[in-house]
């Protein structure tokens, strides 16, 4: 499959999709979000991690508001629905992990895009921005269900209505990324973690990602009684065999991801 605004490939169960449209910053189109949502379900089925990062100097500014005829025409509900929410769909739903490697500035919905990941690592240049106050918009793209879930009521407030830059230093501060490291390790860094996660038990952080998303949702009972239903499969596995296997034997796992 050919692409025209993302790069995509996957080696040794790494999945990458590189957002490429670097002299817009990564602005996204309608093309773009249909390929971000076509080869996030492709990595879903053919990868074991699946990292998605912009090309150039920024991870992604947003709505591309200037390669469109006059968006202020535009219908903005039709165009989160048919367009943005299958392809955060698609992020929240894919059923490996999935890690957003933001490598320069996230604003608007570029930062939501990121936000909607597993885990996010950062750039210690890199900022996040919900820009959206500024064109006289609310955030979108999960902005308001992402960002009081990790960061709370006053922060997420603050950051909706000032749309002041969020340094990524900061951010990890906040906890509303995983971490923030230095620009020179970047890259090295995050290959690491992905790396990581392509040779772990594939099932076991499938299993995880439905824990935890459920929590928000469930009482205590309910989230105990999904704990022990999911355990019971992830006690099923050839993983969890393997686990112990190495556990006892004193050397390092070797998973399948089955």
């Amino acid at each position: 499959m050919s692409w025209n605004t993302i790069a995509y490939g996957v080696e040794a169960g790494l999945a990458r999709l590189t957002l490429n449209r670097p002299e817009l910053l990564n602005g996204m189109n309608a093309e773009m979000r249909r390929e971000i949502c076509d080869a996030v379900i492709r990595a879903g089925n053919e990868a074991r991690v699946l990292v998605i990062t912009g090309e150039g100097r920024g991870f992604c500014s947003g709505q591309d508001l200037g390669g469109e005829t006059d968006v202020t025409r535009f219908d903005l509900k039709e165009i989160l629905r048919r367009e943005y929410e299958p392809m955060l769909r698609a992020i929240h739903d894919c059923p490996i992990p999935t890690i957003a490697a933001v490598n320069g500035p996230a604003a608007g919905a570029g930062a939501n895009v990121a936000l909607a990941c597993d885990v996010v690592i950062a750039a210690e240049s890199a900022f996040f921005m919900q820009a959206f106050s500024l064109i006289g918009l609310i955030p979108d793209a999960g902005g308001t269900y992402v960002l009081p879930r990790n960061i709370g009521f006053a922060r997420a407030m603050g950051a909706a209505l000032f749309a002041d830059r969020i340094p990524a230093r900061q951010a990890a501060e906040w906890g509303l990324i995983w971490e923030a490291v230095p620009d020179e390790e970047f890259a090295s860094h995050v290959d690491e973690r992905a790396r990581q996660l392509a040779n772990g038990p594939t099932r076991a952080y499938r299993l995880i990602k439905q824990a935890i998303r459920a929590s928000f949702d469930n009482d205590l009972d309910a989230q105990l009684a999904l704990e022990a239903e999911l355990q019971g499969m992830a006690g099923q596995t050839r993983d969890f065999a393997e686990g112990v296997r190495a556990f006892n034997e004193k050397r390092k796992p070797r998973f399948e991801g089955h």
